[in-house]
């Protein structure tokens, strides 16, 4: 279904279950420019994932919500997200509050996530952090393939367990994959398994029960002494560069606290990235 950007979200279309029983939900989006500012050009759904009607907080560029009505994944699941920022577009793509995936003692729940980012435009991908409970069995792919002279700011943000009722990650595995090419060729790629050992050994996690990544293209020399002055002495937090690319990390005890952390380093270099001052989505506030 195609939509010009104001248009009201379509409604929800039946779920699908695959053959072992998990639901399947899947969500396409493309941002175009239309009469200088980027609409929601199309967005097509099956299942419950969806998107509220776009906001325009700072003129052209457009802030769209993710949603996930059914607020969590559980065993078997699949959730797929593809989104698109055609040339000369710009997007800010978050959602209003935290994911969560269940613990699991059947089947693995699934989630890919594919941003493809054209010549000259720009994409933002700041979802709030994702949750995994204790026993969580999860397969998570993240592809971001950049054109020539695109730009991008995008973060994942994971919390393990539920740290404020004492419980940690004792049981369940993840595996993160994520895969980040620019002009067609590999750039950056990073494979991690996480279980049990990995959240308390000193060389994974060492008991942290929240770490996050966050990247940044193109950015500069003064970017990365930026936020290396912004990191100062806080322990658990470092930031690098790769050629053009900003490249940050942290782990917390809790997740609102790294979250708190990459949004002030999201604002300061959003404007050698993008070419804009911060403007946070009004969702971050509530």
């Amino acid at each position: 279904m195609d939509l010009e950007g104001d248009g009201a979200a379509p409604p929800i279309d039946c779920m699908r279950r695959d053959a072992r029983g998990g639901w399947a939900a899947e969500l396409q989006l493309r941002f175009a420019p239309r009469h200088g500012k980027t609409v929601l050009a199309h967005r097509r759904h099956v299942g419950p994932l969806l998107v509220q009607r776009p906001f325009y907080p700072e003129g052209p560029v457009c802030h769209v919500y993710l949603l996930h009505p059914p607020g969590g994944v559980v065993a078997g699941d699949k959730l797929a997200i593809g989104i698109d920022a055609a040339n000369d577009s710009a997007a800010l793509v978050t959602t209003p509050a935290a994911g969560k995936f269940y613990r699991s003692a059947g089947p693995i729940a699934q989630q890919s996530v594919a941003l493809r980012v054209a010549d000259g435009a720009t994409l933002e991908w700041l979802p709030q952090e994702t949750i995994f409970y204790q026993g969580a069995r999860v397969i998570s792919n993240v592809h971001i393939e950049l054109g020539s002279g695109a730009r991008f700011i995008g973060w994942d943000i994971v919390a393990l367990g539920r740290p404020a009722a004492g419980e940690g990650f004792a049981s369940g595995e993840l595996r993160l994959n994520l895969k980040i090419s620019q002009a067609l060729q590999p750039f950056f790629l990073e494979r991690s398994i996480l279980d049990q050992e990995a959240f308390m050994a000193p060389w994974g996690l060492n008991g942290h029960p929240a770490f996050g990544l966050l990247v940044a293209t193109p950015s500069s020399v003064e970017n990365l002494e930026a936020v290396r002055e912004l990191i100062g002495d806080q322990p658990e937090r470092g930031v690098t560069r790769i050629g053009d690319m900003l490249i940050c990390r942290g782990r917390d005890m809790r997740a609102d606290r790294l979250r708190s952390f990459f949004q002030q380093v999201w604002a300061h270099v959003r404007h050698d990235v993008v070419g804009r001052k911060a403007c946070a989505p009004r969702i971050w506030a509530t």
